[in-house]
């Protein structure tokens, strides 16, 4: 009987224990949203920490859910109007989004959430389909140059850095950016769909959304925006070509507005935790997405500067009016 009453103690105060530790010290229950369709690189980001939330044990369940619609413009007005103060929501950015906030004029800005930290970057690339008669990023500069309206791109958001990237590869050649023929598409399944098709010149995205296509001889690559080559990656880079374009496309992840400072604590912890972890480390090499990480105070530095630069980049090819 005194063994009974011994082991029934010790579960309570172990009970009791639990109940009184830090939220971050349990599995959590958490919501990502994706600001964007199925397919692109803010769901494949949002995808990627719901896998490795689980498998790392920080959560014990994530749900991710997808809101279209220009450029995340749509998604983070609903995260803060509808999550203020819930410490169990997060949300994908990026690049992308702020570029869109800005050409758009969005009432909603990045300085409304609560900024966790940066994750990722990612290089860029421009594909054509394999029936291409362009070979070389010099063969897509000469077609802009000669008629600038018939060269058509394909990519994300408007505003975003698919677009920015058209506009700089445009004006860096001696095309006029201003008048880039770009048509963005609010997923990455779909602009895809219209590369394979043949419905566009040429389509931009992060080197990981076209990696399989180009593998399979479907697509050709005729540049990335690293400033050296990639490691194991056979394709030259736009200074190689002697097209001065190097350009890298991040994505971090922000949290609700309202949350106290316990609240973002423990999402700020609970994300360290994930990006240090195997499961995480793993994804990053099978997407070919560089680490990135950057948190707290330096991270929401980060924002407030890349907003200015991003802003300023979009003035000077017309994309926002000065």
């Amino acid at each position: 009987m005194t063994s009974f009453c011994a082991r029934l103690f010790g579960a309570v105060v172990a009970l009791t224990a639990l109940a009184g530790a830090p939220v971050s010290a349990q599995q959590m229950e958490l919501k990502v949203m994706a600001p964007a369709a199925p397919g692109g690189g803010w769901d494949q980001t949002a995808r990627a920490m719901q896998q490795a939330f689980v498998a790392s044990g920080v959560a014990r369940s994530v749900q991710v859910t997808n809101v279209a619609g220009a450029g995340g413009t749509v998604g983070i007005a609903q995260f803060v109007n509808g999550a203020k103060g819930d410490g169990n929501q997060l949300m994908v950015n990026g690049f992308v989004m702020v570029g869109a906030l800005a050409m758009n004029k969005s009432p909603v800005t990045l300085e409304q959430v609560t900024p966790i930290a940066r994750l990722t970057e990612e290089i860029q690339v421009i594909v054509v389909p394999a029936s291409s008669p362009i070979k070389t990023a010099q063969d897509l500069a000469a077609a802009l140059k000669a008629d600038i309206a018939k060269v058509t791109f394909a990519g994300g958001s408007a505003g975003g850095v698919d677009h920015v990237m058209a506009a700089l590869f445009a004006g860096t050649v001696g095309a006029d950016a201003k008048k880039v023929n770009y048509i963005p598409f609010s997923g990455g399944g779909e602009s895809l769909a219209a590369i394979l098709g043949g419905k566009v010149t040429a389509g931009i995205s992060g080197l990981s959304e076209y990696d399989g296509q180009i593998k399979s001889g479907k697509l050709r690559a005729i540049g990335v925006s690293s400033e050296n080559r990639i490691p194991g990656v056979d394709i030259p880079t736009f200074k190689e070509q002697g097209i001065d374009l190097v350009l890298a496309n991040w994505r971090s992840v922000v949290a609700a507005p309202g949350i106290t400072p316990e609240q973002k604590k423990t999402l700020a912890d609970a994300v360290e935790k994930m990006v240090k972890s195997d499961a995480w480390k793993d994804i990053l090499k099978q997407k070919g997405w560089d680490d990135a990480y950057l948190a707290g105070d330096a991270f929401a530095d980060f924002l407030k500067k890349e907003n200015v630069r991003v802003t300023d980049v979009l003035k000077s090819v017309g994309l926002v009016k000065s």
